[in-house]
């Protein structure tokens, strides 16, 4: 075991990892909100994510990986502003709220296998922990940190002098306002006050999504889904919280306001946050055109596992830049490397041993994975990759179609008619005939992978 270095937001420097139980993490990631398919944007910081519990697995660290789905409750302003993220969703595309979230979960699912994520031990819906939404906010009402007007409950951020500590940023050098999208809320005490639940009043009358509460019938407000999911799953204080640097000033300042002043304890001992992931230099738009998802990607022939690799040639703490021939780089280096599966290696075990050493120490110095690969490709050696492949997981034993000998590919071709025909017996035989020629076969949404074993 080797000690591992990570920046951590909360201290704006980076420290030395520990544990609060030995060697057992307890890991919490900001999930999605399902009311629309994710961008390439959002999948960088679950590539991340997946990063960070890899490195740690691979030190000998018991990872529990917890994460909510906001599937209610996320406001279009991203505080307390403009309409449901989910309802909009809804209206968009004439169907109920929580079919729209079923579908983009499914979907949003779906890309982080087709990334070679490792998907969380516990994901909990928002709509799935009301019960202890309400709770939380009981105690904060016991305790004196709320206030209520006709259209919601808030949460008073004048009472805790560290408010913002997350950010740095003093109470009082916060401005309302500051973006011009934001509609100041005229019931609040104070502009960085937000609301913990939304009665059914005013804009949010007919807000389709409610529940019974002791203050009437409502909805939650967005930041008290992860404080109350976070506890549940993992109790308090948790080892490390995840998400991406916009979740900084408003979403996880407000997570720690409300958690930190229910309990009296840290939430988490590690912030850790992604940078943006910009398009041709600029930051992603509708109206622009330049918000892609994976499946954009997979339409212009590229596999999801390119991405994995573009997007960990550039060091997590940095802004990235998406362009087409970026990530037609990756794939050609992707396949540089696979081939060197056919080229003897040149060198000794114990030059192989020093070379394993440096990258793990790029892994353990905040996810340097630039330098990780950048020694790895100096080196030159396919056993190399294969040795970290539980690590950056990007498929280096597998093999292009044309790469592949016709009798394996007719092989696979007759097993998928078999499974179309639900003739599993036949279908296991012909995997059997596929893994005696050297190759293993893999099932995916996107069809067979075959790969030289």
């Amino acid at each position: 075991m080797k000690q591992i270095y990570l920046y951590n937001t909360l201290t704006r420097k980076k420290e030395g990892f520990k544990a609060i139980c030995d060697m057992k993490v307890k890991l919490y990631a900001c999930g999605l909100t399902v009311y629309s398919e994710a961008h390439i944007g959002n999948l960088r910081a679950y590539i991340f994510d997946d990063l960070l519990r890899r490195v740690l697995e691979s030190d000998g660290y018991e990872v529990k990986h917890a994460m909510n789905v906001t599937d209610v409750g996320h406001l279009v302003g991203d505080g307390d502003e403009g309409e449901d993220k989910l309802e909009l969703g809804a209206r968009r595309e004439k169907t109920d709220p929580l079919a729209l979230a079923r579908k983009y979960e499914e979907k949003f699912f779906e890309d982080l296998r087709n990334l070679n994520v490792e998907l969380p031990h516990k994901v909990v819906r928002a709509t799935e922990a009301i019960k202890e939404q309400i709770e939380l906010i009981k105690l904060l009402e016991e305790k004196g940190y709320t206030y209520k007007d006709e259209f919601a409950i808030y949460f008073d951020t004048s009472k805790l002098l560290d408010y913002g500590k997350l950010t740095g940023q003093k109470l009082e050098e916060k401005k309302v306002g500051a973006r011009e999208e934001v509609v100041v809320d005229s019931g609040k005490k104070n502009p960085q006050d937000f609301a913990l639940w939304f009665f059914l009043a005013g804009k949010y009358e007919d807000h389709i999504l409610h529940w019974p509460s002791p203050w009437g019938e409502g909805f939650p407000g967005w930041h008290i889904e992860c404080s109350a999911i976070s506890r549940a799953t993992l109790g308090q204080p948790f080892d490390i919280h995840l998400g991406g640097v916009d979740h900084i000033g408003t979403h996880h300042t407000n997570e720690i306001a409300q958690s930190e002043a229910a309990y009296g304890l840290p939430l988490a001992h590690f912030w850790l946050h992604n940078e943006y992931l910009m398009v041709d230099g600029q930051k992603m738009s509708k109206s622009l055109g330049n918000v892609y998802t994976l499946a954009d990607l997979k339409k212009k022939g590229f596999d999801p596992v390119d991405f994995r690799y573009f997007i960990l040639g550039g060091h997590y703490r940095s802004k990235l830049n998406f362009t087409w021939q970026a990530l037609e780089g990756a794939r050609a280096t992707l396949r540089k490397i696979r081939a060197l599966e056919d080229i003897p290696s040149a060198l000794e075990n114990s030059g192989k041993e020093d070379i394993k050493a440096k990258v793990r120490a790029a892994l353990f110095d905040d996810l340097d994975t630039p330098r990780a690969l950048a020694i790895l490709h100096e080196a030159n050696d396919f056993s190399l990759w294969k040795d970290f492949e539980n690590v950056l997981a990007l498929d280096i034993e597998a093999v292009e179609t044309r790469e592949i000998p016709s009798e394996v590919r007719d092989l696979a071709k007759r097993r998928e008619e078999a499974r179309g025909k639900k003739d599993w017996q036949s279908a296991d035989q012909i995997r059997g005939e596929i893994e005696k020629l050297g190759y293993g076969v893999e099932d995916t949404g996107e069809g067979i992978k075959l790969r030289r074993k």
